[in-house]
């Protein structure tokens, strides 16, 4: 493991190529997370997951509770949905989301009453087969944005040995804070849930990682880490460079470890676990009361939000009652973006539901939204000298404009992990995360014709 100790903090002195320094932004840092009343109703997609969707297992007219469970499936790969508000189911169906994309989804008109379902219970979790099967039932996705299901990443295969558990708060997506609030508000939480992952699943080393950007949140950890020094379990916390895209999952592991994941495999590859804050926060009060995923943590914030804050939200809450929380807009949005300015997504609009996988709702004014007039590109190489996967964005650029399939695989377009910094430097404004996705689809539908 490569680092230097500074003060009882370890501070990572492997650095990782590519990236670029943005400017941080995290002007809700000092705002306290506030819970949200339960808004007039919820709509829960039954897609809020990488992998299978659920199908309702509820009906129009049904009254539920809290923390029932309304959507499952019976594919291994995919996580339960459960009410997030109590209330009465008015509708299933098909509905378009924020993304673009239509998917099932139940309707619950809310009784403001918040009423938690009585089946509600902590689970059984004594073994590492119970355990798992209740982080499953817990509706637990990756609380970091990418929404893998938490079971099906906990589940390590036989034979393969993980020696590091690296809890991620690198939070390096501009104007997000939520991530930094749990460490300040749920760090007790945090390093429970730590302790039950590292016991489960028989993990030697443990690291916190956070940007050193946030001295106070280091501080927390290390303080609450030193307290478990006594029952036995070594927990250390380190401190990483302030550079995006600090926190994706390859380049925490290249930072912490010294070890790079090679290309296609997954950090066990190298003997790594990483697991975002939050989502392990979630999991030791989960196993406390067992109420499942039914809430999270959301920034919202931009210059067209007139009070800008960290709210604590009903998933499933449109994201109109979740902007009038915050004061409304006090400027006509000019763009909506769910999750960060650098990896989320445009929305067109704010009917629609936030998902699991929401960390954010950012919305701002024209006058301070510069869009770059697309110009052609002029080979500078810029693009290629910040990438952090040392991929040629340019060169799959041309290959997914000719649809050139042999060529997109050569230039391993398939690693890209669409982090935006190629973009963030174009100086002809390319959407070159565009053609980075483009390149992949055109891969994924040659392969599906060939299996016909």
């Amino acid at each position: 493991m490569n680092h230097i100790r500074q003060k009882g903090v370890l501070k990572a002195s492997a650095r990782n190529r590519g990236g670029v320094g943005v400017s941080h932004n995290k002007n809700t840092a000092g705002c306290e997370t506030v819970r949200m009343p339960a808004p007039s109703k919820v709509t829960l997609a039954m897609r809020q997951h990488i992998g299978a969707p659920c199908r309702p297992t509820v009906s129009v007219g049904d009254t539920v509770g809290v923390g029932q469970k309304i959507g499952d499936s019976d594919k291994y790969c995919s996580a339960p949905i459960h009410a997030s508000v109590s209330g009465v189911v008015t509708a299933i169906g098909p509905l378009p989301l924020a993304s673009g994309e239509i998917a099932e989804a139940v309707t619950i008109e809310s009784d403001g009453e918040m009423r938690l379902f009585e089946g509600i219970a902590p689970p059984k979790a004594d073994t590492k087969e119970e355990f798992l099967a209740a982080v499953r039932e817990s509706g637990l996705v990756g609380l970091g944005g990418a929404g893998f299901p938490a079971h099906v990443k906990l589940n390590i295969p036989q034979g393969v040995e993980i020696d590091t558990l690296i809890i991620n708060a690198a939070e390096c997506e501009p104007y997000i804070t939520v991530d930094y609030r749990e460490c300040i508000e749920n760090s007790w939480d945090i390093l429970s849930g730590v302790r039950v992952v590292k016991d489960m699943l028989a993990i030697k080393n443990v690291v916190i990682a956070v940007e050193d950007n946030k001295p106070e949140a280091i501080a927390e950890m290390k303080k609450v880490a030193d307290n478990f020094q006594d029952t036995g379990d070594e927990i250390k916390v380190m401190s990483l460079r302030s550079r995006y895209p600090q926190g994706a999952e390859k380049m925490m592991i290249r930072s912490v470890t010294g070890r790079k994941v090679p290309p296609g495999k997954l950090p066990s590859a190298v003997g790594c676990l990483v697991m975002n804050v939050a989502s392990v926060s979630f999991l030791a009060r989960y196993l406390k009361t067992g109420k499942p995923l039914v809430s999270r943590s959301l920034t919202v914030d931009g210059s067209a939000i007139a009070k800008p804050g960290n709210v604590r939200a009903p998933i499933g809450t449109l994201i109109s009652e979740l902007i009038d929380f915050c004061g409304g807009f006090k400027a006509d949005p000019y763009k909506i973006i769910a999750g960060g300015p650098m990896m989320g997504s445009a929305v067109i609009g704010t009917d629609f539901p936030t998902l699991k996988q929401y960390n954010a709702i950012l919305a701002f004014a024209e006058n301070t939204f510069r869009l770059k007039k697309e110009r052609d590109c002029i080979r500078c190489g810029r693009c290629a000298f910040v990438c952090p996967l040392n991929l040629v964005p340019t060169a799959i650029m041309d290959a997914a404009k000719a649809g050139n399939v042999p060529m997109i695989e050569r230039l391993s377009a398939d690693t890209c992990m669409e982090c935006g910094s190629c973009a963030y430097v174009c100086p002809s404004g390319i959407p070159l995360v565009q053609y980075l996705r483009l390149a992949k689809a055109i891969k994924n539908k040659a392969g599906e014709e060939q299996c016909r």
